[in-house]
């Protein structure tokens, strides 16, 4: 679905928005950039948009420029138009999470659907008539007192929830596995912290009340692992060796 997946640029102003779109494509996976009528005639090899497409260069080599969205809709079976406003006439609205999610859902069993992603122009977006010509607006919900979107942003909250219905990409996963202290490890921190806390005076054994049990239930919420284990009863160990050996003499001082 990624290589049927295409993002369109409706008459956009400025040239790093669109290097910064092809950027945003690009790490959710996606490459197919049509731009329709935009202001500058050589946005792909401007500076700014090589600039700002950092390295997502071959999103842009292959983007294609069109004169109008009719244009930019060969091919395109299935296409949302992407508005802050709804309107009371024309394709149903939808939000990017449950709307992406339900329409592949619904396409289960048949994924010979070429998918467009169609944003208007950064000042005004898109037109009713080009809202008109697509079978579903896309709505992000925002503050209400302050909507505004920039392109490069809406595209890739857009190509981000796409890419989660689609599948999504597996998360790197850690490979510092966690060893975790069992219940007699933890106990024997227990053991030693009592008697470090007695030694320095905080515990009075003849009258503990439930500091231990606290303590215990610290330790259990802590999910301690061995080497925290290790660093507990050291510290234990030197609160006693200190006990022990009572104040320094004025001398040693």
């Amino acid at each position: 679905m990624s290589d049927n997946t295409t993002f369109i640029l409706v008459q956009t102003s400025h040239s790093g928005n669109v290097g910064a779109v092809a950027r945003a494509m690009k790490v959710m996976g996606f490459s197919r950039l049509v731009l329709v009528a935009p202001r500058h005639a050589d946005v792909l090899s401007h500076p700014e948009t090589i600039a700002m497409a950092k390295n997502a260069q071959d999103v842009l080599a292959q983007a294609l420029v069109v004169d109008r969205l009719s244009q930019a809709l060969h091919g395109i079976t299935y296409a949302f138009a992407t508005g802050m406003v709804a309107r009371d006439f024309g394709p149903p609205t939808v939000s990017p999470r449950e709307g992406l999610h339900d329409f592949v859902q619904s396409m289960a069993a048949d994924n010979s659907h070429a998918v467009g992603f169609v944003f208007g122009c950064e000042r005004f977006g898109l037109s009713n008539d080009d809202v008109y010509a697509c079978h579903a607006l896309i709505r992000i919900a925002t503050h209400p007192d302050y909507g505004s979107l920039n392109l490069a942003q809406s595209v890739q909250l857009i190509a981000y929830e796409w890419r989660q219905a689609l599948g999504g990409f597996n998360s790197p996963v850690s490979t510092n596995k966690l060893h975790l202290a069992d219940g007699q490890s933890v106990q024997g921190v227990l053991k030693h912290w009592e008697q470090a806390l007695a030694a320095i005076g905080f515990l009075d054994q003849a009258a503990p009340k439930k500091l231990m049990p606290r303590l215990n239930q610290l330790f259990n919420r802590s999910q301690l692992r061995f080497e925290e284990v290790h660093l507990l009863r050291g510290i234990a160990k030197a609160m006693i060796e200190m006990a022990d050996r009572g104040p320094k003499n004025e001398s040693n001082r």
